[in-house]
């Protein structure tokens, strides 16, 4: 599956070897850096937990993605922050987290994801910091055996232009049993798509990368760097960033939000957030039954994200060029059209104006399993060139 030219990975592949119904990870929103270059080629970098329900018929097959992405658009900017996205049977689509303390900012503070199967149906809910950020329509049962994968890890595309520090991701899954557990280090792969760095490998077409185990997987390190240079794992947060304690405090947000002992979770949080959900009161059976588990993410206010002048309200040409690298089509053959604050999608994306890119030809979609499907569409913010969601294939609204 790990086997493109252009996308490379270091990641982790793990079979639980029993029933999974639930995926948790958790890394640091870390600084990722380009080279102030323009470049022709997408640019792109991502750290993610994806969960394969069922690969009982295709090794291939539908599945669920949550991370942490990073995207050169311009000379001198980049696009980051977190999403999720589903490939269903004959299509996918993609919605950016906009919800939550800095989703978009290189701060390191620690963010957790989390996949959980919701308690009756094939479909999932997808947990951003322990709040429901969306949900799955189009993923196949649950069933016995060794049918299901965890994947995390990092995707890099462009790696000649790209540095990523080290990233530490931990994760578990829940078994049929509604417990949390680590897989066992015989249960997991390890892939490196470069080589690893060393005298002859050098930067930046090679990888750095350890696994933290004993008798189970505890955490996956992997870093790009751009040159021959030591990368550090930051241990915490950035000087002067306010903890999750103070921010709770500062909210005035009570003791108690859906069963969670919210002082509890601030606590834990910016200590040792893979454990939270065994030692936070009311946490796990939180994320199980309810939207909001954590209330200083759910009333974090939105900062306004900066712009540079080359970023100043995307041009319709830049965006088709750079939808067409993405979507891998022919830009000639994309439409563009540009909403304002009083339409439907605009207000459903967050009050602001947006450019919807649409086309009718074969695409990859945002996945990268070398799969076609026909047409996607892709929505833009017209203020900072995010993109707030995007769609491909049959997952596409008629």
């Amino acid at each position: 599956m790990y086997s493109a030219q252009i996308t490379f990975w270091a990641m982790t592949c793990s079979r639980p070897g029993q029933p999974t119904i639930g995926g948790f990870a958790t890394w640091r929103n870390v600084p990722i850096a380009y080279d102030q270059i323009s470049t022709n080629a997408t640019v792109q970098t991502s750290n993610y937990l994806r969960l394969t329900p069922n690969t009982q018929g295709n090794e291939f097959g539908r599945n669920i993605e949550i991370g942490l992405y990073a995207e050169k658009t311009g000379k001198t900017t980049m696009k980051y922050g977190p999403r999720w996205t589903e490939l269903g049977k004959n299509g996918g689509r993609t919605k950016a987290i906009t919800a939550g303390v800095n989703p978009t900012k290189q701060d390191k503070r620690n963010h957790t994801y989390m996949l959980v199967r919701q308690a009756t149906g094939n479909q999932w809910d997808v947990l951003y910091d322990f709040n429901t950020v969306g949900s799955t329509t189009d993923q196949l049962k649950v069933v016995g055996g060794n049918t299901n994968r965890i994947d995390v890890g990092l995707e890099v595309t462009g790696p000649q232009y790209t540095n990523v520090p080290d990233i530490a991701s931990r994760m578990q899954f829940m078994d049929g049993n509604k417990s949390w557990h680590q897989v066992a280090t015989k249960n997991v792969a390890k892939v490196l798509s470069l080589p690893t760095c060393s005298s002859t490998n050098k930067p930046p077409y090679c990888f750095k990368s350890k696994l933290t185990d004993n008798t189970d997987f505890t955490q996956w390190t992997a870093s790009k760097p751009r040159k021959p240079a030591p990368s550090v794992t930051p241990t915490r947060a950035a000087a002067g960033l306010s903890s999750w304690a103070s921010l709770r405090q500062s909210e005035g947000i009570p003791a108690d939000v859906n069963g969670v002992d919210q002082n509890a979770l601030s606590a834990c949080l910016d200590r040792d957030p893979d454990s939270c959900l065994q030692k936070v009161p009311g946490l796990a059976e939180c994320v199980r039954t309810a939207d909001v588990c954590n209330a200083i993410a759910r009333h974090a206010k939105p900062q306004a994200t900066t712009a540079r002048a080359d970023d100043d309200a995307p041009s319709a040409t830049s965006l088709r060029e750079r939808a067409a690298r993405s979507f891998a089509v022919d830009p000639q053959q994309i439409s563009l059209t540009r909403s304002s604050t009083t339409d439907e999608r605009a207000l459903s994306s967050g009050s602001e104006a947006t450019w919807t890119v649409t086309s009718r030809q074969m695409t990859t979609g945002l996945e990268h399993d070398h799969r076609l499907y026909r047409g996607f569409t892709a929505v833009y913010s017209a203020r900072t060139g995010q993109l707030l969601e995007a769609c491909w294939g049959q997952m596409c609204p008629s």
